[in-house]
């Protein structure tokens, strides 16, 4: 299989059309389902992130090792293309001071709904604040790294995580109720 993956890397980067339409086939329905964890409802940014999250696939493919996970290579490029379209898309929200509170999620409630629910309650928060969770709930960023990806200061970046938790803890009790 790494060598039927491998000549299909290659023949993409000799600007195969077949081969480039293969590896999006295969690798468009993985890519597409991280990018619904950050845009739930809106299919047209979802594809039009798709599509910007291919094109630098398909632009960088010269650049990838062949060592280490492929899959892991274009989830890389699929989070910063969603990062790219928060950057453009997303005015710098004002915070106030981090406020460390209870914030916490019980982990029991939260399985009591069913992942399309759980989604669904994220989407609902302010766009900063589902990036700046989304990045570190799902993809285990750092908030150093988050604030570097989404022009940011590490506190702010504490803020949307806190407050984003605060928001969805309401959300899910009241769904419970």
């Amino acid at each position: 299989m790494a060598d039927d993956l491998n000549k299909l890397i290659k023949d993409c980067i000799a600007h195969s059309r077949s081969a480039q339409k293969k590896l999006y086939d295969l690798y468009s329905p993985e890519a597409y389902g991280t990018i619904k964890k950050y845009v739930y409802n809106d299919e047209a940014v979802s594809k039009e992130i798709l599509n910007d999250a291919f094109f630098k696939v398909f632009r960088d493919l010269g650049q990838y090792s062949f060592q280490g996970s492929f899959e892991g290579w274009i989830r890389r490029i699929v989070v910063h293309a969603v990062t790219d379209h928060f950057r453009r898309n997303v005015k710098d929200e004002q915070v106030k001071e981090v406020e460390e509170d209870d914030a916490y999620i019980n982990s029991e409630q939260v399985e009591k709904l069913s992942h399309k629910e759980l989604l669904k309650v994220i989407d609902t928060l302010p766009a900063a604040q589902k990036e700046v969770f989304n990045l570190f709930v799902f993809e285990n960023y750092s908030h150093k790294e988050i604030a570097k990806m989404l022009n940011l200061k590490q506190n702010n970046c504490r803020w949307h995580l806190n407050d984003a938790r605060r928001r969805l803890k309401e959300k899910i009790n009241q769904l419970l109720k």
